[in-house]
């Protein structure tokens, strides 16, 4: 599904140049449940957002089912994000003047599904999450395990074959971030692949394979057995 073959990215802050990511290179197949794990400054989210197609990189090549990414026209990778990704940040990202219902609409708005599909589908959205009670609540309203439940509802609402999520349970009290955890792996068994960015050993331990990354690099890629990852 993902090919990254010898991806770097560098920012320049003028006097200086940062190298987040050097020569990264990395397979993920479909269905996969992938956790990518590393200090602060390890190049993680900078990864991920390559992965995301949010990000480009400065060197290498990103293949996405066999296609140069960067070949794609910028409408193309807006209609990629849009139908076939999901997001999940740890900040949440909704908007706050809208209600959850609403939030969980705005992907299908951008694909262009029309008004009456877009509530039907947001609300089923909701309902896989636990949150059907909560339809017509604000952000304001709800509790931080709330807010990232809406927000796994719009990353999956438009029936995305991947999903990326940059420490979901950052802002999350323990308990309430491994029912988070728990909730993408019910999702990556139902078929979707998922790809976690976390800095936590013990949620990184509930991937089947985890990656490990330091001063932009892979320096750990293991598979890991079901019995160790329940």
């Amino acid at each position: 599904m993902i090919r990254l073959e010898g991806v770097g990215k560098a920012y320049d802050l003028g006097r200086a140049t940062v190298r987040a990511l050097d020569g990264v290179e990395l397979s993920i197949a479909r269905g996969e449940l992938v956790t990518i794990m590393g200090p602060s400054g390890s190049g993680k989210s900078t990864l991920l957002h390559i992965m995301g197609i949010l990000d480009r990189p400065t060197s290498g090549r990103y293949l996405l089912e066999g296609h140069d990414v960067q070949s794609l026209r910028d409408r193309e990778k807006a209609r990629i994000r849009v139908t076939h990704f999901g997001f999940v940040f740890q900040s949440f990202n909704l908007f706050g003047e809208l209600s959850a219902l609403e939030n969980v609409m705005v992907p299908l708005m951008y694909a262009g599904v029309g008004m009456s599909a877009r509530r039907r589908r947001a609300a089923e959205a909701l309902e896989r999450v636990g949150m059907s009670h909560r339809l017509a609540h604000y952000p304001a309203m709800l509790s931080g395990g709330e807010q990232q439940r809406v927000a796994i509802a719009r990353a999956l609402v438009n029936g995305p074959d991947l999903i990326l999520a940059d420490e979901p349970t950052g802002n999350l009290p323990a308990g309430i971030g491994r029912e988070i955890i728990a909730m993408l792996r019910e999702i990556n068994d139902a078929g979707t692949t998922v790809v976690l960015v976390t800095h936590d050993e013990s949620l990184g331990r509930s991937a089947r394979r985890r990656i490990g990354l330091a001063d932009g690099a892979i320096v750990r890629d293991e598979n890991v057995t079901e019995e160790a990852v329940s």
